[in-house]
């Protein structure tokens, strides 16, 4: 492998292209090839990046020995497959959030990347932004004491030209594991693996959950409330309850453009997080990461590990047991 790695993109959807935007910033990546299920999406997407190659299937893009890494931006009930595809290839994936749709599915995926001896990250973009990192020292260092409690708040309006995958229940449509997974591993990431999970869901016409209400507690009393909709817009915002402090992830909680608010006696002091120029919206943290780790030979993300989309799945599969939520496709 040379010191540039050279990027395919499974998908051609607004993500997509988020990702092929931004990773136009990363040092020694190149994003060469793109895989559509159709020819004609693949060329206006290959004409938008100036890419030298087009695919008007996954399995060709797949084929490709040029390719060293593939992102797969298609939606989650499709992950499973294409990961797979990709690795038995012997690419190395960055497969977009959820992972897939079950617990099953993940160990299937990280058994054949350990098969074939490939690189394999899910691609939860707020694990490597600055404000996430800089929350995470600040609790190591107890700076709000123990935490007692966690609420995570993630909604807005659907509206009727919405993306077909948020509203198609055959898709894993719904709030869980669109953005509802933003509240699970952040709060899984400040209190780890809860004890016990109760779960409720409001279910729309067809199916999906429109509304998802989720409460975590833990054998030391702390709490964690989570709630997801598609029928309201409302404040994207964590907060944290500290015996020494609070703390609040402003709107938006889940992307770099969020403050940190720190609050104690002394009253509301803002927490100013570095800002890093060259990054994009905040895909290019994720892309670098993986870049970097390709290079260095690593098989399996320092940050982003096996064991924390392993836990981060088997919480959402807890969490849909629970509620009565079951897909279509993607059952155990």
């Amino acid at each position: 492998m040379s010191n540039i790695i050279k990027w395919g993109i499974i998908g051609t959807g607004r993500i997509a292209h988020k990702f092929a935007t931004d990773l136009q910033f990363v040092e020694h990546a190149k994003l060469i090839a793109v895989g559509s299920r159709n020819q004609e999406t693949a060329d206006q997407f290959a004409t938008e990046f100036k890419l030298a190659k087009s695919y008007g299937s996954y399995e060709d893009l797949a084929k490709d020995t040029e390719v060293d890494a593939v992102y797969i931006a298609t939606p989650h009930v499709f992950h499973y497959a294409n990961t797979i595809l990709c690795l038995e290839q012997h690419k190395a994936v960055l497969c977009e959030k959820p992972f897939a749709m079950n617990g099953k599915q993940v160990a299937g995926m990280i058994a054949t990347a350990r098969k074939n001896n490939v690189f394999l990250m899910e691609a939860l973009w707020s694990r490597f932004l600055p404000h996430y990192q800089q929350l995470m020292h600040m609790l190591e260092d107890k700076v709000i004491g123990e935490v007692l409690a966690v609420h995570a708040d993630f909604g807005f309006k659907l509206q009727d030209n919405a993306a077909q995958r948020l509203s198609d229940i055959a898709l894993g449509g719904g709030t869980l594991l669109d953005i509802g997974i933003y509240n699970v591993f952040f709060v899984l990431s400040i209190l780890g693996r809860p004890d016990s999970i109760d779960a409720a869901i409001k279910k729309a016409v067809n199916g999906i959950d429109e509304q998802c209400s989720v409460t975590f507690t833990y054998q030391n009393g702390s709490v964690a409330h989570l709630f997801s909709t598609f029928n309201a817009s409302i404040p994207v915002e964590l907060q944290i309850f500290g015996s020494k402090a609070n703390i609040k992830l402003t709107h938006r909680f889940y992307e770099p453009s969020s403050n940190i608010l720190l609050s104690d006696a002394s009253g509301i002091h803002y927490q100013p997080v570095p800002v890093e120029k060259g990054n994009g919206i905040g895909y290019a943290y994720e892309a670098r990461h993986m870049t970097d780790c390709l290079l260095k030979g690593i098989k399996e993300s320092p940050l982003m590990r096996f064991a924390d989309s392993i836990l981060l799945i088997e919480t959402l599969d807890r969490i849909r047991r629970k509620a009565g939520l079951v897909y279509p496709q993607g059952k155990e």
